[in-house]
């Protein structure tokens, strides 16, 4: 990996970075404020003065980290300028709504969709920590037409100098999936808040607030127009998670106020804690080459394995299966 761009310095573009000088990968960056781009340039990262400059550098790999709600501006100003043999991926935390203005942008040719789950309640380059993404779980995306060379390029770089491991999935199972473990606890930490916020005893209960308040509210110190654009834009995988807690809880209310048992609830909930067994980086290694004509199909028959290693000159993946 020769050269890596990253449009927009936030938590994210800025932990990739970081994280790549210290691999020793020219790295470029645009981002709209002038001082986060001095501060990353005084880091390492070749600042450029705009996206069609960023564009010009020609880097194996364009990273664009936004926030959501400028993904289709960013989207459509780099479509204009990207050249060569750039592929273009994306850290956002939807996936369907991406897909949709990258491919109304026209760059759906060269484009991969990842997403990190990684990172905190905080924003902007000051927050932005090379090791944050230290053996962090990449989600990549497949549509029809993503690319095979592009595809192993972005999943190299991730599993090579950015330090991760990936899972392979589609855009819509994405945004089900990330519902469930992200978008959802972002909107019950705040709903946490609010109920505090509405009580008569707000005072004393966050007085007496200690790890458990702490745990369950710390995403809702997200800015909120991050996690509102968030639940928006993924509304359609959200409401009906919303709705089944909401229907969960006033079930559970109701058993409480009849005095039945209710030790179920909290038992399901543990075993679904116990249980959760997933591929690690550690587990017994496969080398997978990779049949241009059945690939894709290949790595979505495996849902369960994950992605340690890849090498786009060769067109192989490293897998490992629990």
């Amino acid at each position: 990996m020769r050269r890596v761009g990253v449009v927009s310095l936030g938590l994210i573009g800025g932990s990739v970075a970081r994280r790549l000088v210290a691999a020793g990968v020219e790295v470029h960056a645009w981002n709209p404020s002038l001082p986060a781009l001095e501060a990353a340039a005084a880091d390492g990262v070749v600042p450029a003065r705009t996206i069609a400059e960023l564009c010009a550098a020609e880097p194996d790999v364009l990273l664009l980290a936004p926030p959501l709600r400028a993904m289709a501006d960013i989207a459509h100003e780099v479509a204009a300028h990207v050249r060569g043999g750039t592929v273009v991926t994306d850290a956002g935390s939807v996936k369907g709504a991406v897909a949709r203005v990258v491919r109304e942008a026209g760059l759906a040719a060269r484009f991969v969709g990842a997403h990190p789950m990684a990172g905190t309640e905080q924003a902007g380059y000051a927050a932005s920590d090379a090791t944050l993404l230290d053996g962090a779980r990449w989600a990549l995306t497949l549509e029809d037409d993503t690319r095979l060379d592009a595809f192993c390029r972005v999943a190299q770089l991730v599993t090579g100098p950015l330090g991760g491991v990936v899972r392979v999935t589609t855009p819509a199972v994405h945004d089900e999936a990330v519902a469930l473990v992200s978008h959802v606890p972002h909107v019950v930490a705040s709903e946490l808040l609010r109920l505090v916020g509405g009580s008569d005893h707000a005072d004393l209960a966050l007085a007496l607030a200690a790890g458990s308040f702490r745990d369950g509210t710390r995403v809702a110190g997200t800015h909120p127009r991050r996690t509102e654009a968030m639940v928006t834009d993924n509304a359609a995988a959200v409401a009906p998670v919303l709705r089944r807690a909401a229907a969960d809880l006033v079930a559970l209310a109701e058993r409480l106020e009849a005095g039945a048992p209710v030790g179920s609830f909290f038992d399901d909930a543990a075993a679904v804690r116990a249980g959760a067994r997933v591929a690690g980086p550690d587990d017994a290694r496969t080398t997978l080459a990779l049949d241009p004509a059945t690939w894709q199909a290949e790595l979505l028959a495996r849902p369960t394995s994950l992605v340690v290693g890849a090498d786009e000159r060769t067109r192989t993946l490293t897998l490992t299966t629990p």
